[in-house]
């Protein structure tokens, strides 16, 4: 009985039901590990959304893909037909795996940053690690990429043979093009420089061409400055490099502010010393480090006292100077409005 089941061609009918029961069965069982392994990542991670659902459609794709190339030697399909088929199984297989490789980079990355809280103030570390991740992802998607499609190439027998025939003078072209390319490959390497040694991480804030701005984009290529107004500024990566920029939030988001006002010889400084403390108390802005009052410069008509008070970031710290700013002349001008500037004009009778 079992000598006529296992005939050849029953074994030729049965065996692809099987492979296919099995990639069914293995496609349910890794599906359920995957959503397990989301569902705990999200119960560690509970305030940072990670598209884990963004690997599953690649995956998807893949298995199956898989699963027919496994079930094509025991397929029968019209001649004109089998070797495309083959063929294009093969280039999909390759374009699936990168597409899922890619999405897996990415997942990753939202998995490694949500270890960090970018919320807190003093959010250096953060800044620093998503900065790394997001550039090293795109140089890894540009290699995965180009991996690909060379190998979807390679698929091709013409493709093959011109590539062996031209390797003898892949030296030769290779020095042409890294002539003609140099200023590409050198911002290319420029970008991977930015992300070993950091100069600047996303949020930093900077001032580059004479411009306020957050660094809200690190590109491999280029960098978008946010500017104060909301305009974005596109500055070549390599301008980080090789010319001098401000960074505020370098090592520290913590910064100092000061506040100019021009008074009359005849001001009472210490007064105006006091307010700024009885100011800088009452406002939440000030972050308790740093207030004081110094005579800073004089000239035939006027003083100059300078104002130096602390803040938890840039934001705050413009904020605070220009609340100062606004306090003080409102003191002086209610209670010594002799002590504004003013111009003596003195005469003989």
């Amino acid at each position: 009985m079992l000598e006529h089941l296992w005939t050849s061609e029953n074994v030729r009918i049965l065996l692809p039901l099987l492979i296919l029961l099995s990639g069914l069965l293995l496609y349910f069982v890794s599906n359920s590990v995957i959503q397990k392994t989301a569902g705990r990542i999200r119960s560690s991670l509970k305030d940072i959304l990670v598209p884990v659902e963004l690997i599953q459609v690649p995956f998807r794709v893949l298995f199956t893909v898989v699963v027919l190339l496994f079930l094509r030697p025991h397929l029968t399909f019209p001649e004109p037909f089998a070797v495309p088929l083959f063929h294009a199984l093969k280039i999909f297989l390759i374009v699936a795996f990168a597409w899922f490789l890619i999405r897996l980079l990415r997942v990753g990355g939202k998995v490694i940053m949500g270890r960090f809280d970018p919320n807190l103030q003093d959010n250096l570390e953060a800044r620093r690690v998503g900065t790394q991740i997001e550039l090293i992802r795109k140089v890894l998607n540009v290699i995965i990429i180009v991996l690909a499609v060379s190998a979807a190439l390679m698929t091709f027998d013409a493709v093959r043979q011109i590539g062996i025939s031209l390797l003898a003078s892949a030296g030769v072209a290779g020095i042409i093009l890294g002539f003609a390319a140099q200023k590409s490959i050198a911002t290319l390497i420029a970008g991977i420089q930015i992300a070993v040694t950091q100069p600047i991480r996303n949020d930093d804030v900077v001032i580059v061409e004479n411009q306020w701005g957050k660094i809200e984009e690190i590109t491999l290529t280029y960098v978008v400055v946010r500017i104060w107004d909301q305009r974005r500024l596109i500055v070549p990566v390599n301008r980080f490099l090789e010319q001098p920029f401000e960074n505020w939030t370098r090592t520290s988001a913590e910064l100092l502010g000061t506040v100019l006002i021009y008074a009359d010889y005849c001001v009472p400084t210490e007064d105006v010393r006091n307010e700024l403390k009885r100011i800088v108390e009452a406002t939440p802005l000030w972050d308790k480090r740093v207030v004081s009052l110094q005579v800073t410069n004089t000239t035939e008509k006027t003083i100059e006292l300078r104002a130096l008070v602390s803040a938890a970031n840039s934001s705050d710290a413009w904020d605070l100077r220009c609340h100062v700013r606004e306090k003080l002349l409102d003191f002086l001008q209610r209670n010594y409005p002799d002590s504004l500037p003013k111009i003596r004009i003195t005469g003989k009778e």
